[in-house]
């Protein structure tokens, strides 16, 4: 699932694409990918984009009225002036140019709001890259549950999934099962500056493509070169050499170096 790099990479490409644009008409193709209101995409014709950004793992069009939100979901593209084909959910056609978003699994949703954002994103918690450690203290305590578990709820954080989590822990020297409520302010601030320093490195290498994800011009991502642990079972270590373990952790593989991330 595109992540926070992956879908800040999108956002910033389409920005000085769309922004200024006038949509001449959406068009539908399945409406399984529909979220909300589906009424509310037929009344989209004749608004403009004004800004583009991205809220968690959403890509959010801010219109003259209304906002219009997408989630990628597992295997969601968003191609610009890109060729229809047999995946093809939604198009957005533009005064100029047009946005096609491809998803072969159709698990991710294109949702219109009016008014604003749709009210599922204000049960986000605050931003991966904006969080402090005194946030984060304030949102794990009390909890059981292992680190790598929490950091993946929106709720809690939004915008890390399973590669970022991952690699975040790593570099923290976090052991994936630790109990989120049990760590100290060290190790706080430990994971909050990783977190912070792989989603910048991760963006500046246009996201990870792992299975599915390309950009807007579909291109791949580079990050996944500088992996240290994430889909790297087996291999050695890139700090110390032992064998990089993998578990699962809330039904999501999990990996991690026994040695640079003890209990």
């Amino acid at each position: 699932m595109p992540e926070l790099p992956e879908v800040e990479t999108i956002a910033r490409m389409l920005a000085p694409r769309l922004i200024g644009r006038r949509i001449r008409r959406v068009e539908i193709r399945s409406r399984r990918v529909l979220a909300g209101d589906a009424r509310r995409l037929k009344l989209l014709r004749g608004r403009f984009v004004r800004e583009v950004s991205r809220r968690a793992k959403f890509l959010l069009l801010h219109l003259d009225r209304g906002v219009v939100a997408i989630h990628l979901g597992m295997t969601g593209h968003l191609r610009w002036n890109g060729r229809a084909g047999p995946h093809t959910r939604a198009v957005l056609v533009f005064d100029r140019g047009r946005l096609l978003f491809d998803d072969p699994r159709q698990f991710g949703r294109l949702e219109a709001g009016d008014e604003g954002p749709p009210r599922r994103l204000e049960k986000l918690g605050p931003e991966a890259q904006a969080i402090t450690p005194a946030e984060l203290a304030r949102r794990l305590a009390g909890r059981r549950a292992p680190i790598k578990a929490l950091l993946m709820d929106q709720r809690i954080l939004a915008g890390l999934g399973n590669i970022y989590s991952d690699e975040a822990l790593f570099r923290a020297g976090i052991h994936p099962k630790t109990p989120g409520g049990r760590l100290s302010w060290d190790r706080l601030e430990r994971l909050v500056r990783a977190i912070r320093r792989v989603l910048a490195e991760a963006i500046v290498a246009g996201g990870s493509s792992i299975s599915d994800y390309v950009n807007a011009d579909g291109e791949p991502g580079w990050f996944q070169f500088r992996h240290r642990v994430y889909r790297r079972t087996g291999q050695p270590c890139l700090r110390c050499g032992a064998p990089i373990r993998r578990i699962v952790i809330a039904q999501r593989g999990t990996h991690y170096c026994p040695r640079c991330q003890r209990r």
